[in-house]
C-alpha cells in the first residue's frame, strides 16, 4: 500500500530534521511527498529540496496572500520551471477573501495569470479558495476547458456548490487533518458527497494537525490517520481508499 502526500510545506517544518522526517515517511509507505510554492521567498527552496531527495517533488505559484507582491519575474521561473519534470503543478495558487491580505483584483489578476501559465505548459494547478465561492466558480467555469489537467482544490472547506462545479469541471478536491476536527461536519459532508475517484489526501504540513495529534507540528508521516479516516466517512476500507486516492494522485500529477 502505497500513499503521496500531495500538499505540504517541508520548508516551514522545523521539529525533526529532514532526513528524518523522510525516514518516518518512509515507514509508513509514503512514496511521494509534493512541496509547495506559495510566495517569491520560498519558490527556489522548494525546487531545491526536490532536487535534494528522490522521493521530493515540487510546485510553483505565488498564493493569494501574497499576489500583491507578485512581479513578472516570478511568473517567469514558474514559467521556465515548468519543464523540470519534478515540477508537478502551478500552485499554491487562488482566492483568499477571509483575509484579504491582497487586493481582491490583483488576486484575481494573478490567479487567472497562473491558470493561463498552467494552460499554455500542460500543467495540473493546485488551487487554495476561501470565502470566494463566487468568483472561483466563475474562473473555474471559464479556464477548465482549457486546462487539460484540470487540478485539484486544496484543503476544500468551500460550499457544496463550489464542490459540485469543481467536480463537473473535473477538478479532484484535496482534504486533509481537518476532516478530524470536532466543528467540520460541514467539510466532512463534502467528503462524503464526492467521488472516490475524485478525492485527494494531504496534510498542509506543519499547520492543520490532525487529531490524535493536535498541538504538535504537522508532519506527511501523519497522512495516515487522514487515509484512515478518509476511508471510514467514505464506508470502504482502508486498502480500497488508499489504492483510489493513490491512483487519483498519479492520474493528475504524474502522468503528464
Amino acid at each position: 500500500m502505497q500513499i503521496i502526500e500531495t500538499h505540504c510545506h517541508l520548508d516551514y517544518l522545523k521539529q525533526l530534521p529532514l532526513e528524518e522526517i523522510l525516514n518516518k515517511c518512509r515507514e509508513v509507505n509514503i512514496e511521494k511527498i509534493i512541496t509547495i510554492g506559495v510566495d517569491p521567498e520560498n519558490l527556489d527552496r522548494v525546487m531545491e529540496l526536490s532536487h535534494q531527495n528522490e522521493m521530493i517533488y515540487f510546485s510553483q505559484g505565488i498564493h493569494p496572500h501574497d499576489a500583491k507582491d507578485a512581479t513578472n519575474f516570478e511568473m517567469q521561473k514558474i514559467i521556465d520551471r515548468s519543464s523540470d519534470p519534478k515540477m508537478v503543478a502551478v500552485g499554491e495558487i487562488g482566492l483568499d477573501y477571509h483575509y484579504d491580505n491582497s487586493p481582491r483584483d490583483i488576486q484575481t489578476k494573478v490567479f487567472e495569470e497562473q491558470l493561463q501559465i498552467a494552460v499554455d505548459k500542460n500543467k495540473p494547478v493546485i488551487i487554495h479558495s476561501r470565502d470566494a465561492d463566487d468568483d472561483m466558480i466563475s474562473i473555474l467555469k471559464n479556464f477548465a476547458p482549457k486546462l487539460k489537467n484540470n487540478g485539484v482544490i486544496h484543503s476544500f472547506t468551500s460550499t457544496k456548490a463550489l464542490a459540485k462545479t469543481a467536480l463537473d469541471e473535473g477538478f479532484y478536491l484535496g482534504f486533509n487533518g481537518i476532516i478530524t476536527f470536532k466543528k467540520a461536519d460541514e467539510v466532512r459532508e463534502i467528503v462524503k458527497y464526492a467521488p472516490l475517484d475524485r478525492l485527494l489526501i494531504e496534510t498542509d504540513a506543519p499547520f492543520l494537525t490532525p487529531v490524535p495529534h493536535r498541538g504538535k507540528e504537522n508532519a506527511p508521516f501523519h497522512l495516515p490517520h487522514i487515509l484512515e479516516y478518509m476511508a471510514q466517512l467514505k464506508e470502504v476500507s482502508i486498502k480500497e481508499a488508499a489504492e483510489a486516492f493513490y491512483k487519483n494522485s498519479i492520474k493528475l500529477f504524474f502522468n503528464n
